[in-house]
């Protein structure tokens, strides 16, 4: 297969032309930068000289970390001490052509540095500003760093996740991603607002208020409701019957239904009980969830009894809802699973393709950058640029 790794894999994307600078690390930040990049914008990293940490979580993919391959593909990368002021004036130089900053440093680095929203919007009235906090900026929290697992357990995710028994975190970057998106949302949002008004914005995005966001539901039955729903594991505090059942050759299949007539056809196909649909125990689904115990052990009692194929030819038949809980191996060789090729030191890789379709996605994801792989090239472009003169 032919690789096309230059960066210019997104350049017929709607944000062809935009410039990111994104003062980021770890995860949040990345994500929504490296979205920017997939659309077409140039993104430009600006790491600290040791690097961004993500790029030492793991050495999964031929000696690179996993989290560094996933969400910093396309960018080019210059390293700065931004300490220094000449390394500071440098990023200056870049932020006077740019139409985003983004950043996730720790709370009060970039005000330290003379970067922060207001300044910069002050000085480069064009400019969008993104920052991506723990907490926001205001609150007996706004202080604190914030890493994804903290919001987990802060934001309640943890308390209405899993099982019974001791906690555990939700197994990938919920919070990061959440916030991630949320800042892509607002950048966009920014960028049409910017093409109407002719000015930039400032978009503020937190880890906790995205995670308390996604917590709504949970947040509206225990506010309004009285009554904060349980661990259940797979299954749904509000449905029944729903989550896994063991099949006789030791599947697990994860079945959901949503309404009284796909009850009465899983009734009559799949349990072979057609009266159960008028149970007055497990006739609408408050009773069901109520008389959960009864319910879910007449489902167990059939699925113990039949194999898979048996129970799956059923399940269709009925045109109820199921799926088989997999494992991470069974995702990496699943029938719907799509991928897209780029390269890593020389190896193909294949990553999960965007979840969105869209005509510009590219093809070929380009690379993610080594440390200052640009460094030399962006200070040479950038040096004849006059800082702080406004847009």
């Amino acid at each position: 297969m032919h690789f096309d790794t230059e960066r210019e894999a997104g350049a017929h994307g709607p944000l062809q032309g935009v410039l990111v600078i994104a003062l980021e690390q770890a995860v949040a930040a990345p994500y929504c930068s490296s979205r920017l990049a997939d659309a077409g914008a140039r993104v430009i990293k600006v790491e600290r000289p040791d690097g961004d940490f993500a790029r030492g979580y793991d050495r999964s993919v031929h000696g690179e970390s996993s989290y560094w391959v996933w969400i910093n593909r396309g960018k080019e990368s210059i390293a700065l001490d931004l300490k220094r002021a000449d390394e500071l004036e440098v990023l200056l130089r870049m932020l006077e052509h740019a139409d985003v900053f983004l950043q996730n440093l720790a709370p009060g680095a970039c005000e330290r540095l003379g970067i922060g929203s207001q300044s910069l919007r002050q000085r480069f009235r064009r400019l969008i500003t993104c920052d991506i906090s723990g907490y926001g900026d205001a609150g007996a929290l706004m202080g604190l760093k914030a890493y994804d697992l903290l919001v987990q357990a802060e934001s309640g995710l943890v308390a209405v996740s899993g099982a019974p028994g001791p906690w555990g975190r939700i197994g990938v970057s919920i919070c990061d991603i959440a916030a991630g998106m949320n800042a892509l949302i607002g950048i966009q949002q920014a960028l049409l607002q910017r093409n109407a008004s002719g000015e930039g914005s400032t978009v503020k995005v937190s880890l906790f208020g995205s995670a308390a966001e996604l917590m709504s539901v949970p947040y509206l039955q225990t506010r309004y409701g009285g009554k904060a729903p349980e661990r259940l594991g797979l299954k749904h505090p509000s449905i029944a019957p729903y989550g896994a059942f063991r099949s006789a050759d030791g599947r697990d299949i994860v079945l959901s239904i949503q309404n009284e007539r796909e009850w009465a056809d899983f009734c009559r196909v799949v349990l072979e009980m057609p009266a159960l649909a008028q149970d007055p125990r497990c006739c609408n689904n408050a009773l069901r969830v109520e008389h959960r115990e009864f319910v879910d052990g007449l489902v167990a009692e059939v699925f113990s009894g039949l194999e898979a194929s048996m129970l799956e030819a059923r399940l269709d038949a009925a045109q109820t809802a199921y799926g088989r809980v997999n494992t991470v191996e069974d995702l990496v060789a699943h029938p719907q699973l799509t991928t897209v090729p780029m390269l890593v030191k020389g190896e193909r890789v294949d990553v999960p393709a965007l979840p969105w379709g869209l005509a510009w996605n590219p093809p070929v994801y380009p690379p993610a950058p080594s440390l200052d792989a640009d460094g030399a090239r962006l200070r040479e472009e950038f040096s004849g640029c006059a800082a702080g003169l406004g847009q």
